[in-house]
């Protein structure tokens, strides 16, 4: 069974998992399509992501460099700049309080069902 992701919970958290691979380590576009499935957002698809990408280096929060590539076209490996880091920081600890803030509601009891109520 494949996992699947709301698309709006996703696209809100989406730069924020973009941020944090890539301050583990630079990647080129498809590598980080292929280390978000891996960690599980089997569902994320490219055309969601490069345009992500671009949108973070625009805002400049990331940096990027051209590495030539054997198979084909150069890569457009992307990596965090200070802002990048900055920007992170930031979004990790907002999440942080955002999933707190949610499993506070969510971990109240229910009442009884009561029917016709």
């Amino acid at each position: 069974m494949t996992d699947t992701h709301d698309p709006q919970l996703l696209k809100g958290v989406l730069s924020l998992l973009l941020l944090h691979l890539l301050a583990e380590h630079e990647s080129y576009g498809y590598e980080v399509v292929q280390r978000l499935q891996a960690a599980g957002f089997a569902d994320v698809l490219e055309g969601s992501v490069y345009p992500a990408l671009t949108r973070l280096q625009r805002e400049g929060r990331l940096a990027t460099r051209l590495v030539p590539s054997t198979s084909g076209p150069a890569r457009k490996y992307y990596r965090l700049t200070p802002a990048g880091r900055e920007a992170l920081a930031s979004g990790t600890d907002s999440w942080a309080r955002h999933i707190s803030a949610v499993d506070t509601v969510l971990s109240r009891p229910l009442p009884a069902s009561a029917e016709g109520s």
